[in-house]
């Protein structure tokens, strides 16, 4: 009797979550270049994991990524004209290799 191959990939489905989790793609001269070696930045959620950036890649953009590297980088003091001070923002980003095959459509499914 042959033997019946069971898929047990389970398919990711997009929720709101998950689009919450991916806040947008980052456009840079270093996002440029790590685009050369199939990889992609985005700005995450500050609460986001890399599991939970590796299912919303996942599930938005149906590509398994191969790694996820996390950094934050938190907002600087600046100051205007000697005077007033604000604060810029913390920003949360997620580097994100693809595999070799993959091709990742940025402006599809947003």
């Amino acid at each position: 009797m042959a033997e019946k191959k069971v898929n047990t990939e389970k398919k990711i489905v997009a929720t709101a979550d998950t689009y919450g989790i991916l806040r947008r793609p980052i456009i840079s001269e270093k996002a440029a270049k790590l685009s050369e070696n199939n990889g992609v930045a985005f700005e995450v959620a500050a609460d986001a994991t890399k599991e939970d950036v590796a299912r919303a890649v996942q599930a938005i953009y149906n590509v398994k990524p191969t790694k996820v590297n996390i950094v934050v980088t938190k907002g600087k003091v600046k100051t205007f004209r000697g005077r007033s001070t604000g604060t810029q923002r913390t920003v949360k980003k997620a580097y994100v290799s693809l595999p070799a095959d993959a091709k990742l459509d940025l402006s599809a499914n947003i």
